[in-house]
C-alpha cells in the first residue's frame, strides 16, 4: 500500500472532528439553555455517559486497539483481511447484544455506580429511564467503530471521521422537533441517541463497502481471532481503568448539586482540542506505525511518530494555555444563557482552567500509546493505567474535603501527566522508532515559548474586554472572536519568528518513505 500522507490525514480527520465538536458545542449550548444544570440535564448526562463509557471497551478502546494493527498488518502482508474483519464483527456483535440485555436489567445499579449521589431524588429515576433508552447506542456505535477501523487501515479517513457529525446533528434536530414529536426535551434527547447510532453505522458500513470490504458478521473462530482476544484483553482492562477514573470524578461531583453538569461542560471545552488533535493523531498514527513496523522500516516509523508529536504540541500548547488564562470568557460566551446562570459559569470556568493544565499530557498520550499497540503490546499500557488510576483515586478522594468537585479535574490532570511519563519511560527500548529526532528537539522549546507569549497577550486582552461580557450576545461573541484571532496571530507570528515552525511545512506535506 501507498504510505499515508501524515499531515494531510491529520487535517482530514482533525477537520471533521473539529466540525463534530463545534456541533457538539451547539448541542451542549442548547441543552444548557433548555435544561441548565437541573435534574433532567444531569440525568441525561449520566445516562448518555453509560454507553459512552462501555464504548471505550468495545469501540475506540480495547477492541480497535487490537483490531486495527492486526488488520493493517494483514493488508500489508497480503493475508485474508476480509474474513478476519467478518469474524471480528460477528464476535463483537454477539458480545454487544448480551451486554445490552444485561444493562436493561441492571440499569438501576449502573446508574448508582455512576452517581450514587442521585439516590433518593428524582435524578435517579430519570437517569434509569433514559439509560434504558440510550444504552442500545453501544451496539451500533461499536460496530461502526469496527468499520471505521477498516477504513482507517486502508488510509481512507474521511467517512469514519465524518460519522460522529451525525450524532450531534440528530440530537440538535430532536431537541428542536421535541414539541412536534410530543416529547419533553430530555426524552427527545434520549430517543435521538440510538437513532444517531443507526445513522453512523450505516454511513461507515457503506463507505467500507465502496472501499472493497463488505462487512458481514460471521461467528467463525480462528487462531487470528484468538490472538485478537489475547491482545484485546489487557487493553479492555486498561479501558476499564480509564472508566474508573471517570467514575471517581462523577462520584465526587454527584455530592454537589450542579457539579456533574459543570464538569460535563468543562469536559466539552477541553475535549475540543483533545479531540481535534488527539483523535486525529491516534486514528492516523496507529495503522501507519503498524504497517511500517510490519515492513521493518524503523526510520519511517520514527519520522511518523516525531511529526505526530510535533503536530500535537503545535496545537495543544496554545489550546491548553487559552483554557488556563481565559476560561471565564470561554464559558460565559458559549454557555451562559437561558437556565445556565452566572454562578454556573464561574464554577465551570474553574474546572476548565484545571483541565487546561493537563491537556498537553492527554494529547501526547495519543502519540506515545501507538508505539505499544502497533507491536500488539497492550499489557504494559494496562499496568501504567493501573498506576494512573491509583494516583487519580488517591487525589480525588483525598482532596475532596478541601476542593469539593474541583478535586476531580485536579486528580485527572495529575494522573494524565503520570500516565504520559510511564508511557515515555516504557518506550525507551523500542529502538529508533521511539527516539526524538533533531527537528523535534529543536522545535518543542520554541513552541512552548510561543505559547507562553500568546498566553500573556490573551490574558491581558481578556481583562480589557471583561466589560463586554455584560453586554448582549453580539458583544460577547465579538470579544471571544477578537481574543481567538489575536491569540492565533500572536502565536503564529512568534512561532515562525523564532523557528518553531515553517510555512513550508504546510505547503509541502511530508511523505513517508516507502517500505
Amino acid at each position: 500500500m501507498k504510505p499515508i500522507r501524515m499531515l494531510g490525514a491529520f487535517v482530514t480527520v482533525g477537520g471533521w472532528t473539529l466540525l463534530s465538536r463545534l456541533l457538539g458545542f451547539i448541542r451542549d449550548v442548547m441543552i444548557a439553555a433548555f435544561l441548565g444544570a437541573g435534574p433532567v440535564a444531569e440525568a441525561f448526562l449520566i445516562a448518555f455517559a453509560l454507553p459512552n463509557m462501555f464504548r471505550r471497551f468495545f469501540a475506540e478502546g480495547a477492541f480497535n486497539t487490537a483490531f486495527v494493527p492486526m488488520f493493517a498488518k494483514r493488508i500489508e502482508t497480503g493475508e485474508d483481511a476480509q474474513s478476519f474483519a467478518n469474524s471480528a464483527a460477528g464476535v463483537l456483535g454477539l458480545l454487544l447484544i448480551a451486554l445490552c440485555l444485561l444493562a436493561l436489567v441492571f440499569m438501576p445499579w449502573l446508574v448508582w455506580a455512576m452517581a450514587s449521589g442521585f439516590e433518593g431524588d428524582e435524578r435517579f429515576s430519570l437517569a434509569v429511564g433514559m439509560g434504558r433508552i440510550v444504552f442500545v447506542y453501544i451496539l451500533f456505535i461499536s460496530l461502526a467503530a469496527l468499520a471505521s477501523g477498516v477504513l482507517n487501515a486502508l488510509g481512507r479517513f474521511a467517512a469514519a471521521a465524518a460519522a460522529p457529525v451525525l450524532l450531534n446533528v440528530i440530537l440538535v434536530a430532536f431537541m428542536l422537533l421535541a414539541p412536534r414529536l410530543g416529547l419533553a426535551v430530555g426524552d427527545a434527547l434520549a430517543w435521538g441517541v440510538p437513532v444517531a447510532g443507526v445513522a453512523q453505522l450505516g454511513m461507515v458500513w457503506f463507505a467500507a463497502r465502496r472501499a472493497g470490504f463488505t462487512i458481514v458478521p460471521r461467528l467463525r473462530f480462528s487462531p487470528a481471532l484468538k490472538r485478537l482476544a489475547i491482545v484485546a484483553a489487557p487493553a479492555a482492562l486498561a479501558g476499564g481503568v480509564v472508566q474508573v477514573n471517570l467514575l471517581v470524578g462523577r462520584q465526587v461531583a454527584s455530592f454537589t448539586d450542579g457539579a456533574i453538569a459543570w464538569l460535563s461542560y468543562a469536559d466539552r471545552l477541553y475535549q475540543l482540542p483533545l479531540g481535534v488533535v488527539g483523535i486525529a493523531i491516534g486514528v492516523v498514527l496507529l495503522p501507519e506505525l503498524s504497517r511500517r513496523l510490519a515492513a521493518g522500516d524503523g526510520p519511517a516509523g520514527q519520522a511518523a511518530l516525531n511529526r505526530a508529536a510535533e503536530f500535537a504540541l503545535l496545537l495543544a500548547l496554545p489550546a491548553g494555555m487559552a483554557l488556563l488564562v481565559v476560561p471565564h470568557l470561554l464559558v460565559s460566551v458559549l454557555f451562559e444563557r437561558g437556565a445556565f446562570m452566572a454562578s454556573d459559569t464561574s464554577a465551570t470556568a474553574l474546572a476548565v482552567a484545571i483541565y487546561g493544565l493537563g491537556l498537553p499530557a492527554f494529547v501526547l498520550q495519543k502519540v506515545a500509546a501507538p508505539l505499544f499497540f502497533a507491536r500488539e503490546d497492550t499489557r504494559r499500557p494496562f499496568y501504567y493505567a493501573l498506576c494512573s488510576m491509583l494516583v487519580n483515586l488517591v487525589l480525588a478522594v483525598g482532596l475532596m474535603p478541601w476542593l469539593g468537585y474541583l478535586a476531580a479535574p485536579v486528580a485527572t490532570g495529575v494522573a494524565g501527566w503520570a500516565m504520559l511519563g510511564l508511557l515515555l519511560w516504557g518506550a525507551r527500548g523500542y529502538g529508533v522508532a521511539a527516539q526524538m529526532d533533531a527537528r523535534l528537539r529543536r522545535r518543542v522549546p520554541r513552541q512552548m515559548a510561543a505559547a507562553l507569549v500568546m498566553g500573556g497577550g490573551v490574558w491581558l486582552l481578556g481583562q480589557a474586554l471583561a466589560p463586554w461580557l455584560d453586554g448582549g450576545s453580539g458583544a460577547r461573541f465579538a470579544a471571544l472572536g477578537l481574543v481567538v484571532l489575536t491569540g492565533a496571530v500572536v502565536y503564529g507570528g512568534v512561532l515562525v519568528a523564532i523557528g518553531g515552525a515553517k510555512l513550508s511545512d504546510l505547503r509541502q506535506p511530508r511523505r513517508q518513505p516507502r517500505a
